[in-house]
């Protein structure tokens, strides 16, 4: 995408063939800087912290991590090492899983001396196969509000749409999941405007979707993340779309705390709540996703303080409960296919249900 006229992605080698570079979004909307990875521990850092965050993101910071790793020391204990490290950041997207067991079985079967090369080679590659997953996407969920548009008869103005955290380009290497057909929607020249929750305790949708929807001219507005289903209940949204971190095989989505909430209030109104994710998203091996996806539970800090810029320009957390509060933050939440209407995904879009996941991924069925 692209940022003051310039084309980005939001991971990428560095002018050295050896060092990965990142946007770090810790920094965002205040700052736009970009931050180099070295080695793997800054690549299990990078993640961590969520200076990379979203799980395409998440999958391909870890590929280069490896490959990181390979240049340093391409032994088996090395790999193991790495692999080991990098999956320990954190337990939800299963993108991580999925780009290291695709790193570590490529590398296994190579001689030390060939693993380096090839490790670049694979992460580059996986990075550029989540940018053409993810313009797919884009143009499948285009068809979803196309449809909707459409149908919308019964009252003026834009299409409004409803999306939680940030499943925009800086969630993946580029273009995005849920934002990507709002992107395509826009475009196109249909008039659409979207409803961007805050998103706490991170605040990912008040700081990257808004930064990144002003920057391709996406009108929008922040709302606090309990607005959505007042705005649902007044025939204010037309269409809710989000990301997925990991997706069950029988469709239950796992994404940013609060979508379960979303969810509820857009089947109680009669929204059509559509998610959007790509192929590896999907834990084939997890039958249910409320009672076995893991949830991810982070410091209590990022509750009870908020980061913000000050009227003096400075950047700085500030405490918003009394001192010695204690605070419990589950990042995910688990929506049941029930509740959703359906997924967009590289290949088409399906009903949120294992026959409608094989219908379109026909090579998963036993």
């Amino acid at each position: 995408m692209k940022i003051n006229g310039k084309a980005w992605r939001s991971i990428w080698l560095g002018e050295d063939g050896q060092s990965v570079e990142i946007i770090d979004q810790t920094l965002l909307p205040h700052e736009f800087a970009v931050r180099t990875l070295n080695s793997a521990a800054d690549a299990a850092e990078a993640i961590s912290v969520m200076r990379v965050r979203g799980a395409p993101l998440i999958g391909a910071t870890a590929a280069y991590g490896v490959a990181l790793a390979m240049r340093d020391d391409a032994s088996d204990e090395a790999l193991n090492r790495a692999v080991a490290h990098l999956l320990a950041t954190r337990p939800t997207a299963v993108n991580l899983q999925w780009a290291l067991a695709r790193m570590e079985q490529a590398l296994q079967v190579l001689q030390p001396a060939q693993r380096c090369e090839a490790a670049y080679r694979l992460a580059a590659l996986i990075c550029d196969e989540d940018v053409e997953i993810n313009a797919t996407i884009g143009t499948h969920g285009l068809g979803v509000i196309e449809n909707i548009f459409a149908s919308k008869t019964e009252r003026q103005g834009p299409l409004h749409i409803l999306t939680h955290c940030n499943a925009g380009w800086l969630a993946t290497v580029d273009w995005g999941t849920a934002l990507a057909p709002i992107y395509r929607a826009h475009d196109a020249g249909i008039p659409v405007h979207v409803w961007v929750d805050e998103t706490r305790p991170r605040n990912q949708g008040a700081s990257l979707t808004a930064w990144e929807l002003a920057a391709h001219g996406v009108p929008h507005d922040v709302i606090v993340d309990n607005a959505g289903g007042h705005l649902m209940q007044h025939g204010l949204v037309d269409l809710c779309i989000t990301g997925t971190d990991r997706t069950a095989a029988n469709g239950d989505v796992c994404n940013k705390i609060g979508t379960y909430l979303k969810a509820l209030a857009a089947a109680d109104n009669g929204v059509p709540f559509y998610v959007a994710l790509p192929g590896p998203t999907i834990d084939w091996d997890i039958e249910d996703g409320v009672r076995e996806i893991p949830i991810e539970e982070r410091g209590g800090e990022e509750v009870t303080c908020v980061g913000g810029m000050s009227e003096s320009g400075a950047v700085c957390d500030v405490r918003i409960t009394p001192p010695g509060v204690t605070a419990r933050n589950f990042a995910f939440d688990v929506t049941p296919a029930r509740l959703v209407t359906g997924l967009v995904t590289e290949r088409g879009v399906c009903p949120a249900s294992r026959e409608g996941l094989l219908s379109l991924y026909p090579e998963k069925r036993n």
